[in-house]
């Protein structure tokens, strides 16, 4: 399996327009971010986990041209705005795309003239498909949602085979933490080095989550720019636990 990191940032990215903190002038790429969205390999399959308002330029960047299947975790513009551009992948066919219920009602309010019964040429053949808290097949794969809590709102983390990934999570309910025994390599959000965020992680409470999973690997993602800079929070860090960062692909 590889995981290709499309971005890492949080709602905002880095730079955040308009800040002139160290992060957001830093020269090393790796505290410029994206936001959070990635690409699973596995069995031959391209699994597309989010697909925010970065995401044209994130798949012209690392050259990926084919998508067996898209997850989406939640709705929030982030994570799913860059659905439209989904359309040049449709050249191979529908795209099938697979969320909760109300992340689907709420994708579907938002682009309409994407699923009117007779749509205009050009708009992307997107195949949406309502997805629950039981494992399904997307491309073949086994699918392991993973229910999370954004603050007060549910959503969805995905387990594929022995890789989780988590993003925007506050709390890991309990009943959730039997889905990530076992892992290669976790993936989970660390907004910034505090953990006084109402909604997302901080480095702490990431870092608890990840003792008490114990992943082989643990990479950290969906940050802002008050995580610090890179190379010196790399070095706070336990060995098995990483920074990602944008375009790092990982095999494992």
């Amino acid at each position: 399996m590889k995981i290709i990191f499309l971005g890492t940032g949080t709602s905002t990215g880095v730079p955040e327009i308009g800040c002139q903190c160290e992060v957001c002038t830093s020269q090393d790429k790796r505290d410029w971010r994206l936001r959070s969205s990635a690409v699973i390999e596995t069995e031959g399959k391209r699994i597309l986990i989010d697909c925010g308002p970065d995401f044209r330029w994130q798949v012209i960047t690392n050259r990926i041209y084919r998508l067996d299947a898209v997850l989406i975790t939640h709705e929030h513009y982030d994570h799913v705005g860059g659905l439209d551009d989904l359309r040049p992948f449709c050249r191979y066919g529908e795209v099938n795309v697979y969320a909760e219920e109300n992340v689907a009602y709420a994708i579907k309010t938002r682009i309409p003239y994407v699923f009117a019964e007779h749509k205009y040429p050009g708009v992307p053949n997107i195949e949406m498909h309502a997805i629950t808290l039981e494992p399904f097949t997307a491309a073949g794969i086994e699918i392991i949602p993973i229910r999370l809590m954004h603050g007060r709102l549910p959503i969805v983390g995905y387990r594929i085979g022995r890789m989780a990934y988590l993003t925007d999570l506050k709390v890991i309910p309990e009943s959730e933490f039997s889905k990530l025994e076992g892992l290669d390599l976790l993936v989970i959000n660390a907004l910034r080095l505090d953990s006084k965020h109402p909604t997302h992680a901080g480095l702490e409470e990431a870092l608890a989550y990840i003792e008490r999973i114990q992943p082989k690997e643990a990479y950290l993602i969906h940050e802002s720019h008050k995580i610090g800079l890179h190379a010196q929070v790399e070095k706070m860090l336990p060995p098995h636990v990483h920074l990602a960062y944008d375009n790092l692909q990982v095999e494992f």
